[in-house]
């Protein structure tokens, strides 16, 4: 991790663990100064202020979504000396049709049953405060085509959002989300499919807005996710958390309620034991003074 990476953080060094910039990464994008850096671009979902990591590997740039976690007083040994910051910075790979989608839909100026301009790229990835879009003026050009109609005009390109292709493009996603997450935990496998369907869409629907992709794709799909989730209590019988699951939770309760039930069983035998002794010495010493 470069020092230069971590400037206007603030003093001190974090710790990141993220996919290291490749020495075999392409000579464009080197030479366009994205060899691992912060960019400050909008979240798709909030539209809000977010840092994310660009970084190359041997296949090209990697955009990568920063995560920050932090427990009370931690540090990190790093070399020979100690970082006062004990947070932990991850960073994991994100789709930058995500992040473009909602610049792309802005741009092409879309009114009613007008469909929008075409727009070259560089008007396109121009934002005012946010000069980071135009370090991925190579992803978009490569990526976007997936969503966008596209027109050549001599040695120009000029792009413009589709709705369809943002359908098929989520629907996609949709499905491929519900194949990773009955692979990861067969729970997801067993439930019924609708709630694994309905997750994969929550899941999409902190990437996307509402309006108009993720109401498009809940109507594509005929699915209503107030019935699934007022439904929730039956769907997490498939939870692996214990905590959080149901099953568990009565197995737990009966299992405590039955060690309950074992200690007051063995409290009053041996309370009864006590009792029983403590008569015995009473008559004997009864016994005792008689026969005196």
């Amino acid at each position: 991790m470069e020092k230069e990476w971590w400037e206007g953080v603030g003093d001190g060094s974090r710790l990141l663990i993220a996919h290291a910039p490749s020495p075999t990464a392409g000579a464009a994008a080197a030479a366009a100064g994205i060899n691992g850096c912060l960019l400050s671009l909008r979240h798709p979902k909030s539209g809000n202020a977010t840092n994310y990591l660009l970084s190359n590997d041997n296949e090209g740039s990697v955009l990568q979504e920063l995560h920050w976690f932090k427990q009370s007083y931690t540090s990190w040994f790093l070399g020979d000396y100690v970082s006062r910051d004990g947070s932990l910075y991850t960073a994991t790979p994100v789709d930058p049709v995500f992040i473009l989608l909602p610049i792309f839909e802005e741009a092409r100026m879309k009114k009613r049953n007008d469909l929008g301009k075409f727009r070259q790229l560089d008007e396109i990835i121009f934002i005012n405060d946010y000069p980071g879009y135009q370090h991925l003026m190579f992803i978009a050009e490569n990526c976007m085509r997936v969503v966008c109609e596209i027109k050549e005009i001599g040695s120009s390109m000029f792009f413009r959002l589709n709705d369809s292709m943002v359908l098929a493009w989520l629907y996609c996603k949709v499905f491929q989300l519900k194949k990773a997450l009955c692979s990861l935990d067969n729970n997801y496998a067993a439930q019924d499919e609708k709630y694994t369907l309905a997750e994969a869409v929550s899941i999409l629907g902190e990437y996307v807005k509402d309006e108009p992709w993720l109401m498009l794709l809940r109507d594509h799909l005929k699915l209503n996710l107030l019935e699934v989730t007022s439904k929730v209590p039956e769907a997490e019988n498939f939870l692996t958390n214990t905590e959080h699951n149901p099953v568990s939770s009565t197995l737990l309760q009966e299992k405590g309620r039955s060690a309950d039930k074992t200690k007051r069983i063995g409290k009053q035998a041996k309370k009864a034991k006590v009792e029983t002794e403590s008569r015995n010495i009473r008559e004997m010493l009864s016994r005792a003074c008689r026969k005196s």
